[in-house]
């Protein structure tokens, strides 16, 4: 690898919470006057949706998109690193430059980490160090072993440096940047606010409630769907409860046939993400399975449940706005910890844990040159 201050940085993005994460990160590399190289795996591919993240977030077009599409983990991840590994030996980069926890995270660590002694390159992995200490989700595998494959560890919150030193991963190979989630959501909030989402849905600041739905353990198994969907209900006799339906969920709701139990939600298609964070940062309160938003609702004030037994991002409950719904998920469950959480959570300048500032990216590109040199 050339030891100099110039790096060309290969970037993996497969996923809609990936490109939330590398959109700031790019650009801080060309401030830098570094190259960054996109690769899009096409891991969660909608033509219609992944336009408008790129047009959003002003992402420049895939130098490369592998289309590998949907599949079992197996089949998506063997899928990935096969039509990675050609752009890779063809691109030869100082660093591999991974976000997250998605298949296309691990797929392309394992690739690089195989080989990087031919050809020079190294690998980084930004948001290294979240656990749920649950094996049973496909992302802490992915988590994990993504962690393990890599040279540089960029960790978004201080509470994560037990978890890795708890593995023996070694110090020097660990940077804290903080959280490159909250770059995006800073650069793109007055744009969001400035647009009419809330109008167009007829909808009024702080007087609904905003869902999210995709998890497997959620969205999988009939009763598990039922009892987050009665919740909801139960939540939308006091406020109106906007769910922009993940395809997933959509998709079980119909193979379990309980369209009847959409009746009381405002449902919606998914969002675009300017969209969304319209509708996050004005609900009154927000319940979702999703990890970014726990981290977006503790950045912006807004009091959030999130509905699953466990949560890779603890900074959000003790120093944020989240909380657990009580397992396993009930509606009466639901139902409470929503009312819990909004009593809880008072109007006011929110409280952002450290490095969640705005410049996280600046602090990556910053360690990816220190760690070169």
């Amino acid at each position: 690898m050339t030891r100099s201050d110039h790096l060309k940085v290969l970037l993996v993005a497969g996923a809609r919470p990936n490109f939330m994460k590398i959109a700031p990160i790019i650009r801080a590399l060309r401030a830098g006057g570094h190259e960054a190289i996109l690769v899009h795996t096409g891991q969660h591919y909608d033509e219609a949706m992944s336009d408008a993240f790129f047009r959003d977030l002003d992402i420049p077009e895939p130098n490369h998109h592998l289309g590998v599409g949907t599949g079992t983990h197996a089949v998506q991840t063997a899928k990935i690193m096969e039509l990675f590994e050609p752009v890779l030996m063809a691109e030869r980069p100082d660093w591999v430059l991974v976000v997250g926890d998605v298949n296309s995270t691990l797929a392309a660590a394992l690739v690089a980490a195989k080989l990087k002694y031919t050809i020079g390159c190294r690998v980084a992995h930004v948001e290294a160090g979240l656990r749920a200490n649950d094996w049973r989700m496909p992302e802490e595998v992915n988590r994990v072993l993504t962690d393990r494959l890599s040279d540089l560890l960029l960790t978004p919150s201080t509470d994560v440096a037990t978890n890795i030193e708890r593995e023996g991963i070694p110090a020097d190979r660990v940077k804290f940047v903080g959280n490159v989630m909250i770059d995006t959501l800073m650069t793109q909030l007055e744009k969001a606010r400035g647009t009419n989402t809330l109008e167009r849905l007829g909808l009024r600041r702080r007087h609904y409630v905003a869902a999210t739905l995709h998890r497997p353990s959620n969205v999988d198994d009939r009763d598990a769907l039922a009892a987050v969907l009665d919740g909801l209900a139960r939540v939308a006799d006091t406020l109106p409860v906007v769910l922009p339906l993940h395809p997933r969920t959509r998709k079980n709701i119909e193979r379990f046939h309980m369209h009847a139990k959409l009746a009381p939600l405002v449902i919606l298609e998914p969002l675009p993400y300017t969209e969304m964070l319209a509708l996050v940062d004005g609900a009154q309160a927000v319940l979702t399975d999703s990890g970014g938003i726990q981290e977006e609702t503790t950045a912006l004030g807004v009091p959030c449940v999130t509905l699953r037994e466990q949560t890779e991002r603890p900074i959000t409950i003790t120093q944020g706005t989240n909380r657990l719904a009580p397992w396993p998920l009930t509606a009466t469950g639901i139902f409470g910890a929503y009312v819990d959480a909004v009593e809880s959570v008072k109007e006011g300048a929110p409280q952002r844990p450290l490095g969640w500032d705005g410049h996280a990216s600046e602090r990556i590109v910053q360690a990816l040159v220190e760690a070169g040199k």
